[in-house]
């Protein structure tokens, strides 16, 4: 199913912009990418490693091995509305129902042999211990190789000396079980293709501050969630690149991504995934512009080629979605900031500590700076319990009370 679906895509864009080249646009070289990394996990051309979120795939593309976090199939299963049923076959296998849906899609779609038996697995405790968990229960089922990435909750030089010494020991690990070695200049090309990328994004960034942003409340959907899949190929650069000079050409023209741009909102953590008219009320009924993404965010430095396990290890640690609930708010007070946001929207994402479980506290911290947040309890990737008549009342309820203190957003 996902590979006709990932092929099909692949195709349908393809064609379209050798019929159409002027058809082509940064969400088209996205989506491009995007069906080529799900053919190339289901091809079997290469071997296949399931992981965890942080785990440092640039470093396994170097290996020749193609990787992704588990939580991707889940994300593409909602987005194509064909979810419930694998959420279903987890829970009648008595996983619960308020764990988290992305895990919950995963462990069903195993059941039902959609996903590729992996060479090996790579868990990770970050961002979340469920994750970590997933990824081993998916070993247990499939008999399969672990290696498990316990990531500090904080940047200190001891904990990324720590996590650097885990990722050379996972490099031996998978050499021990693919029986390739890893090329120290192919190595060196992956992590010079990560930089570049990595620049390129923040250019991104960038240009999405800017009064009015150029950026819609799709244009950067899922950007930051599946840069890291791509990260240390030409892909992830062409991607980027293609996002980059889209939005500043949009700048230098006064195009706004939401026409007539009133309200600037931060999104917080990750998208709803699953159809869903939230983003549509907020543009066509409220010209309010969803203007930056929590984890649409520069928070790692380039990675030194001579050294790039304790960059990796660094990154890794540096996830807003890790460590201390204090340091997460202080960047989502940093964002308001730079983006002049008048609001904040969180969905709240069921089971998941840095989503329900940190509701109250980063509520807290963004009304400390004035900035007033909107809840909305659901799993974001689960639309079996979303109520979207509940949703619309409480988001222009809250958009009502944002326009009525708006202030005037100008240059400078």
């Amino acid at each position: 199913m996902l590979l006709q679906y990932f092929d099909s895509l692949e195709q349908g864009i393809t064609a379209k912009l050798e019929a159409e080249p002027e058809s082509a646009s940064p969400r088209k070289t996205y989506a491009l990418e995007l069906a080529r990394l799900g053919k190339e996990l289901y091809s079997g051309e290469r071997p296949v490693a399931w992981c965890g979120v942080t785990a440092p795939f640039d470093l396994l593309r170097a290996m020749d091995v193609t990787s992704c976090y588990i939580e991707f199939v889940g994300a593409m299963l909602a987005s194509v509305g064909a979810v419930p049923p694998f959420l279903q076959l987890a829970e009648d296998a008595g996983y619960g129902a308020d764990s988290c849906g992305y895990h919950r899609a995963v462990l069903g779609a195993a059941r039902r042999k959609m996903m590729p038996v992996p060479e090996f697995l790579v868990a990770t405790s970050a961002p979340c211990t469920a994750g970590m968990a997933a990824v081993e229960e998916l070993a247990r089922y499939w008999n399969k190789p672990l290696f498990v990435l316990h990531v500090p909750q904080t940047a200190t030089p001891e904990n990324i000396a720590y996590l650097a010494g885990r990722i050379r020991k996972m490099v031996e690990f998978v050499e021990e079980v693919t029986g390739r070695t890893l090329d120290p200049e192919h190595l060196r090309d992956t992590v010079d293709k990560t930089n570049r990328a990595r620049d390129l994004m923040a250019e991104v960034f960038s240009h999405a501050r800017h009064v009015p942003s150029p950026v819609g409340g799709k244009t950067l959907k899922n950007f930051a969630f599946v840069q890291p899949l791509l990260m240390g190929t030409q892909a992830a650069i062409d991607v980027a690149k293609a996002f980059a000079d889209d939005l500043a050409d949009k700048v230098a023209q006064g195009v706004s991504g939401v026409e007539g741009e009133g309200l600037r909102l931060l999104w917080i953590q990750n998208r709803i995934q699953f159809k869903h008219p939230l983003i549509e009320i907020l543009e066509k009924e409220h010209s309010a512009a969803v203007v930056v993404d929590e984890l649409n965010d520069m928070f790692w430095d380039p990675i030194d080629p001579e050294d790039p396990y304790t960059g990796m290890a660094a990154r890794a640690i540096s996830l807003p979605l890790n460590g201390p609930i204090d340091i997460r708010v202080e960047r989502m007070k940093k964002l308001a900031r730079e983006y002049r946001i008048d609001g904040a929207i969180n969905p709240c994402h069921w089971g998941c500590r840095q989503g329900t479980g940190a509701r109250g506290l980063v509520q807290q911290g963004l009304g400390e700076v004035g900035i007033p947040v909107l809840n909305l309890e659901t799993d974001c990737a689960d639309p079996r319990n979303f109520s979207e008549g509940q949703a619309r009342t409480r988001l222009e309820a809250f958009l009502e009370m944002l326009h009525e203190k708006q202030p005037s957003h100008s240059e400078g």
